[in-house]
C-alpha cells in the first residue's frame, strides 16, 4: 500500500500524480480574457462571494448575491458548474459575473461595450421603433428587430421583464446608449448549433417541425436554425408523388437522421433525414396479418401496362395483374376498371416476404363464371346469346359475362343458316346450340341455330338419329301446332 503511493498510485480512485501533473500544466497554459464565456465548477461558498474552478492558475470569485434566486436562497451548491463572463482579471483573481448588473457606474458599462460583455437591463416601455430599457439605472434603447430572434408586431409580451443585453453602441458619455438582444441570442444560438451539429449521429430519431415543401422532398428544422431534407421517397412508406399528400408546413414530425455531410463541427452540414426510417417497417409481421385467399380492401395507387398497384395498409402494396383483373371482359388497360384513388376488394394470391411483393386478384373475389358452368348449361342445348366478333375461323359468341363459346367456321359452311348467320353484325342476338362444353380449358364450342321448336327437335333427332314411330308422332304433332298458329 505505502509502495503505491510512494509511485502515486492508488487502489481507492484518487488520481495518479501523472494525472494531476497533466491537469497542472493544462491549467497552466489556459488563460481568461475580458468577456470570454466559461463553465466553472463552484468550489466553495463565503459569506459573499462564491468561488469558483475557472479551469486556469486563478482563482474565480462570483458575487453571491447574483446567484439567489427571488426568494433570496442560493441556487448552486459545491460541485455545479455554472456558465458565466469574464468581467475583469486582475493578479490572481478573476471576478466573474452572469451578466452586469446593479448600480454600476458608466466606467463599468463602458467596459462591457468594449468587451463584449452581456449587461442585464429590464425593459419599460414600448417606443417608437423600438423598446426602453433601463440599464443599470440608465436609458437605454433597443431596436424592435433586436429585441428577439422573431420580429414581433405587437412586442407587448416583452414589457416588465428582465433580459441579458449587449451593447451596440455607446457614445455621448453614456447619454446615447443602443442595445441588442438579439446579438447575444444570435451568438449563444450559434455557439449551441455548433454544439448540436457536433453530437448529431447517423441513425438517431429527432423530433423537428416542417419549414418547407418542395417537388423532391420537405425540409425540417431539428434544432433553431437547422434543417434537414427528407428525399419524396423518404416521406412515407407509402408510395408518394406530392409531399403535401403526407406532411404539410408547421407539421411537428419525427426524423431518423440518415447521412451528415460536411464538416458538423463548423455548423456547416448538410443533412439528410427519413420520416419514414423514424416509424417501425409495415412489411413486418405480415405474414401473421395476411393469408393466401384473404380477401381484404386496398386503395389503388397507381396503373401501369401490365396491371394495377394497391395498397392493403400503408407501406404494404401488391399488384393486381392485368390478367387478374376480370373473368367477365377482356382487359387491354387497368384504367378499364380503376383508377388511382379507387377503393376496391382484392383476393391475396401470393405473398414473398423476401422481395416484398403481394401478388393479388380481382376476379377471384367475384368469382369464375366457369366453376359451376354444368349447373347452367347441358350439352345439347339451345341459348341465345351475343355476337361478339368475327374471325376467319369462326364466330365467337358471348353467353354470359365471362362464358364465351366459338362457333367454328366449318360448322358455319355446313349450316343451313349460314346464310342468315354472315349477315349478323357484332353485338346481335344470336341462337346457338352447345355442342361440346370443356370446363378445364374454359371452352365452349357452338353451333348455329335458329331456336325455333322444330328447329331444336329437328337438331335433336338428327344428332340421336330416328326415334321410331314415337318420334314421328311427336314431330308431326310440333308441326301441325306451328300450322295451327
Amino acid at each position: 500500500m505505502e509502495h503505491e503511493k510512494e509511485n502515486g498510485h492508488s487502489n481507492s480512485g484518487e488520481e495518479s500524480f501523472e494525472d494531476l501533473l497533466l491537469a497542472y500544466e493544462c491549467k497552466e497554459r489556459r488563460q481568461v480574457r475580458v468577456g470570454d464565456r466559461v463553465q466553472a465548477e463552484v468550489l466553495s461558498i463565503g459569506r459573499e462571494n462564491v468561488f469558483v474552478d475557472t479551469g486556469t492558475m486563478m482563482d474565480g470569485v462570483v458575487d453571491k448575491a447574483e446567484l439567489l434566486d427571488d426568494q433570496g436562497q442560493l441556487t448552486c451548491k459545491i460541485g455545479d458548474r455554472l456558465e458565466l463572463y469574464v468581467v475583469s482579471v486582475s493578479d490572481g483573481e478573476v471576478r466573474l459575473s452572469r451578466a452586469l448588473t446593479g448600480t454600476g457606474g458608466l466606467r463599468a458599462l463602458n467596459e462591457a461595450f468594449e468587451n463584449g460583455v452581456p449587461v442585464e437591463g429590464k425593459v419599460i416601455a414600448r417606443c417608437k421603433g423600438g423598446y426602453e430599457v433601463n440599464l443599470m439605472q440608465r436609458r437605454a434603447f433597443c431596436p424592435a428587430s433586436q429585441m428577439d430572434l422573431r420580429y414581433t408586431e405587437d412586442g407587448q409580451e416583452f414589457i416588465g421583464k428582465t433580459y441579458r443585453f449587449l451593447l451596440t453602441q455607446f457614445d455621448e458619455g453614456g447619454r446615447n446608449i443602443v442595445v441588442s438582444r438579439r446579438k447575444l441570442l444570435e451568438r449563444e444560438l450559434q455557439e449551441a448549433r455548433k454544439e448540436f451539429l457536433a453530437g448529431i449521429k447517423e441513425g438517431q430519431i429527432l423530433e423537428g417541425t416542417v419549414t418547407r415543401l418542395a417537388q423532391f422532398g420537405a425540409f425540417v428544422e431539428i434544432f433553431p436554425g437547422i434543417e434537414g431534407m427528407v428525399h419524396v421517397s423518404e416521406l412515407s412508406w407509402s408510395r408518394v408523388r406530392n409531399p403535401d399528400e403526407v406532411v404539410r408546413v408547421s407539421e411537428k414530425v419525427k426524423v431518423r437522421v440518415m447521412k451528415v455531410e460536411g464538416d458538423a463541427s463548423t455548423g456547416k452540414a448538410r443533412i439528410s433525414l427519413s420520416i419514414k426510417g423514424a416509424s417501425p417497417d409495415p412489411w413486418r409481421g405480415v405474414e401473421s396479418v395476411y393469408k393466401v385467399g384473404q380477401i381484404v380492401e386496398g386503395k389503388v395507387g397507381r396503373c401501369t401496362s401490365f396491371g394495377a398497384f394497391v395498397e392493403v395498409e400503408p407501406g404494404v402494396e401488391g399488384l393486381v395483374h392485368i390478367s387478374e383483373m376480370s373473368y367477365t371482359r377482356r382487359v387491354l388497360k387497368p384504367e378499364e376498371l380503376v383508377s388511382p384513388g379507387d377503393t376496391i376488394k382484392v383476393m391475396i394470391k401470393d405473398i414473398d416476404l423476401e422481395n416484398r411483393r403481394i401478388s393479388l386478384s380481382m376476379k377471384d373475389v367475384e368469382g369464375d363464371p366457369w366453376a359451376e358452368i354444368f349447373e347452367r348449361y347441358k350439352q345439347g342445348q339451345v341459348v341465345n346469346g351475343r355476337l361478339e366478333r368475327k374471325e376467319d375461323y369462326g364466330y365467337f359468341v358471348s353467353l354470359e359475362p365471362g362464358v364465351t363459346g366459338l362457333i367454328p367456321k366449318t360448322a358455319i359452311e355446313r349450316s343451313p343458316y349460314a346464310t342468315e348467320l354472315e349477315k349478323a353484325r357484332e353485338g346481335d342476338i344470336i341462337s346457338v346450340l352447345i355442342k361440346q362444353i370443356n370446363q378445364p380449358e374454359k371452352r365452349i364450342t357452338l353451333e348455329p341455330r335458329l331456336g325455333t321448336e322444330e328447329d331444336d327437335w329437328q337438331s335433336y333427332k338428327d344428332e340421336k338419329a330416328s326415334f321410331g314411330s314415337l318420334g314421328e308422332k311427336l314431330l308431326e304433332a310440333l308441326r301441325n301446332k306451328k300450322n295451327g298458329d
